[in-house]
C-alpha cells in the first residue's frame, strides 16, 4: 500500500511538472497606483490555489481542535461520574408488609 502512495506523488509530482513546462510564460498582472506585475503563470496558479486552500484548512484545524476539546471535557465528565457511582448495587429484601395479603 506504501508503494501506491508514493506511486501516486511521484505521479503527480509528474504532471506538475509537465504543466510547468508546458506553461512557462508571463502573465501581466495590473496592481494598484498604475504597477504592472510579470509573474510566471505556474508560479501565479500556485499562490491563488494557496490562497483558497489555507484558509478552509485553518478553519477545519480549528474546527478539528475544538471538537477534540469539547470530547476530552466529556470524557473527563463520563469518568468522574463513573467515579462517584457505587459499583456493587444495594439489594433490597421485600418485607411482609410489601405484600398485600390475599383473604379468600
Amino acid at each position: 500500500m506504501q508503494f501506491l502512495k508514493y506511486l501516486f506523488w511521484c505521479l503527480l509530482a509528474f504532471m506538475a511538472a509537465v504543466f510547468t513546462f508546458g506553461n512557462w510564460t508571463t502573465v501581466d498582472i495590473q496592481l494598484w497606483g498604475g504597477l504592472i506585475a510579470q509573474v510566471n503563470l505556474p508560479f501565479l496558479l500556485l499562490v491563488t490555489f494557496l490562497a483558497g486552500l489555507v484558509p478552509m484548512w485553518l478553519y477545519h484545524r480549528t474546527a478539528r481542535w475544538r471538537l477534540k476539546q469539547r470530547l476530552q471535557t466529556t470524557e473527563r465528565t463520563v469518568e468522574a461520574l463513573r467515579v462517584s457511582i457505587p459499583t456493587e448495587p444495594t439489594t433490597t429484601v421485600p418485607t411482609a408488609t410489601s405484600y398485600a395479603t390475599v383473604q379468600p
